[in-house]
């Protein structure tokens, strides 16, 4: 998808240098400006269509913008009115016709840049609510519970035992496990963790939620995984419910604070729900599907793909939750939100302030590893996802 969006970037560039060759070429013709610029952008539009159906969406006859050419001539219109009446107003202006044309160019990529955006969104969004009949995963339990963890001695005791709890009534005792992660704590965490059932795994130092998750991800046992924080922001029962939900066939389920079936206990304080929304707004930078809550702290996979995902994660912080979502849009997991119940931490350590920038620094990395091919499976991480479709 996302070398889509450069070959389309390219086209763009290769149909407005007709566009604007051939604008001045009538213009010196001395044809009214409305109607060399009518021409010009006639022009263009078919060198778009023909040069996207070539180049941008070769191999792929189902893609929307090739399958509907209405569609197509509706973006183009919309964008041509927009050129055209710009172009108008700012040669009335006593604008030059160059300037004044770059500006009408730039109104109506705008328009165009944004259909296509939202035209990506539609597939994705239909590509992702496609759930694939799979069998189930190979784990030596029903499910794994990975918590990560850092100083949460005080409270770690009764998080474990109150996900105990759910799980021996919904999945059976002795076919769940609870792995917590002490990302270097400096109390009693894995101590406390260990002694209220749970398998602990100690990172050596403090690294990060996503380094956390991802350790103990990779470790668990379990043919279906589930993480989740260790405040339990969110009930256990909904770990029955992940669980259900991976095991109808969902490559991966994650919960939804913005869902309009979530119930909101105790409400975040303003300025942290604020911070919360720009959040996912800056998450538009790297993801085409638009969620509305990439950040929500409970995500099930199917133990296996949950395997072949993590494997390539590379932020340690917050932004791992944006990776997730990055490859099961690249390798076309099935993904359903669910609602969440959800009682807000007011004790939390979470810097508004400082994690939203260091989230922004690590959405740019990201984007510089797309490029990079970083997320691109490999052999055997493709056979691995094939051998289950």
């Amino acid at each position: 998808m996302r070398s889509r969006l450069r070959l389309f970037a390219l086209v763009g560039l290769l149909a407005t240098t007709v566009d604007g060759s051939v604008l001045l070429a009538l213009e010196r013709l001395s044809l009214p400006l409305w109607a060399a610029d009518l021409v010009a952008l006639g022009a263009a539009a078919v060198v778009a269509y023909l040069l996207n159906r070539v180049i941008t969406f070769r191999g792929d006859p189902m893609a929307q913008w090739v399958r509907s050419p209405g569609l197509f001539a509706t973006t183009a219109v919309a964008a041509g009115i927009v050129d055209l009446s710009v172009l108008l107003l700012l040669d009335a202006g006593g604008l030059p016709l160059v300037p004044a044309k770059a500006g009408a160019i730039g109104s109506a990529a705008i328009v165009r840049w944004t259909a296509y955006r939202w035209i990506l969104f539609k597939r994705i969004r239909r590509d992702l609510a496609s759930r694939v009949s799979r069998p189930p995963a190979a784990g030596e339990v029903r499910l794994s519970v990975v918590i990560p963890a850092y100083n949460e001695g005080r409270m770690i005791a009764d998080t474990v035992q109150a996900i105990a709890q759910e799980l021996d009534r919904s999945v059976g005792p002795g076919d769940y496990e609870i792995v917590v992660v002490d990302d270097g704590s400096g109390d009693e965490t894995a101590t406390v963790a260990q002694g209220a059932g749970a398998r602990v795994l100690a990172q050596p130092s403090n690294r990060g939620k996503g380094a956390a998750v991802r350790a103990g991800v990779l470790a668990a046992r379990g043919r279906a995984v589930v993480f989740t924080d260790a405040d339990l922001a969110y009930p256990a029962a909904l770990l029955t419910r992940l669980l259900l939900e991976i095991e109808d066939g969902w490559d991966m389920v994650v919960g939804s604070r913005r869902h309009r079936d979530t119930a909101t206990l105790v409400r975040p304080r303003r300025i942290r729900e604020l911070g919360g929304r720009m959040v996912n707004r800056l998450t538009h930078l790297v993801l085409l599907g638009h969620f509305r809550d990439t950040q929500c702290g409970l995500k099930g996979f199917q133990g296996d793909v949950a395997k072949v995902v993590f494997e390539r994660t590379r932020i340690d912080g917050f932004a791992f939750d944006v990776e997730l979502f990055l490859i099961a849009e690249q390798d076309q997991l099935s993904l359903r939100e669910i609602p969440v119940s959800v009682q807000n931490r007011q004790g939390s350590s979470v810097s508004i302030v400082g994690d939203t920038v260091s989230l922004l620094v690590d959405l740019f990395r990201i984007r510089r590893w797309v490029g990079q091919g970083v997320y691109v499976p490999t052999d055997e991480q493709r056979l691995a996802l094939e051998a289950r479709a």
